[in-house]
């Protein structure tokens, strides 16, 4: 009797669990289901407000942006809407439109949709665009000069760099990915996590590799940011080359970079 009973109470238990995840499930599902509203929800959700409110959200949505980009850290459109916009968000496009507009006239910076499948925002320095000076290169900040290496070695291979390789690199400039840094901390930390999630790099899983192998592509951020002719130059200085030196990676560096770049989201 007393294991049917301990029998019974776990069922029922496990059973009152899946009643309460089904309780937070619509949320959870109507957060990663949001779509943007009409012209015509926006406007009737903008008449219902005043312009001191939709002001206030905004400046709210500028902040939200601004500390989340200390750490260079995408903004999803779900965390924002769930966790700033909220109840505002019938008038989602506006707001965003107003904080686009912000960031360009107040603080010189661009609102970039990065990811138009799953909607991740970053900003971007006007002054310093893809055609420009990287702000990767500046040696004041030597974990941007770690990741300027990385992105260097990958653009001067093809692409894509097995991780192993960029181990071997790294340790050829003594610096360990096994061992804590002075200047970086924990090396393969820094490297395939804190890089990864400020989308400077993808971390991307070999297939059919026993172990299993890993390999290294450019983040849609440094698609963004770097300035691939810039690294070119970097490489043919420290190699004592002409540029072209390099031809394929020359023709990459100096064709067209905004026919690959992410469109503003003042543009959808």
């Amino acid at each position: 009797m007393t294991q049917r009973k301990r029998l019974s109470n776990a069922h029922s238990s496990s059973q009152s669990k899946r009643q309460s995840n089904s309780l937070v499930a619509p949320e959870e599902d109507d957060d990663l289901t949001f779509t943007q509203p009409s012209t015509s929800q926006v406007q009737k959700g903008l008449e219902k407000l005043t312009p001191a409110q939709v002001d206030q959200k905004t400046s709210e949505v500028v902040q939200y942006f601004l500390v989340r980009d200390q750490k260079k850290i995408p903004v999803r459109r779900t965390d924002l809407v769930k966790h700033v916009v909220k109840e505002y968000r019938n008038i989602y496009p506006e707001i965003i439109k107003r904080v686009s507009r912000t960031f360009d006239q107040v603080f010189g910076l661009k609102l970039v949709e990065i990811d138009t499948k799953n909607h991740m925002y970053i900003l971007i320095n006007k002054l310093e665009t893809a055609e420009e000076a990287s702000p990767i290169s500046s040696p004041t900040n030597p974990k941007m000069g770690l990741l300027f290496v990385i992105l260097s070695l990958i653009f001067m291979k093809g692409g894509v760099v097995r991780e192993n390789v960029i181990w071997n690199t790294l340790k050829k400039l003594r610096v360990e990915p096994g061992e804590k840094h002075e200047e970086f901390g924990d090396v393969k930390k820094v490297v395939t996590d804190e890089f990864v999630r400020q989308r400077y790099l993808e971390y991307v899983r070999i297939p059919h590799t026993e172990p299993v192998e890993y390999e290294f592509h450019w983040g849609q951020r440094a698609d963004m940011e770097v300035s691939k002719a810039k690294i070119l130059e970097f490489m043919a200085q420290l190699h004592e080359q002409d540029p072209q030196s390099w031809s394929q990676q020359y023709r990459e560096a100096h064709s067209c970079p905004s026919s690959t770049q992410a469109s503003t989201s003042s543009q959808r």
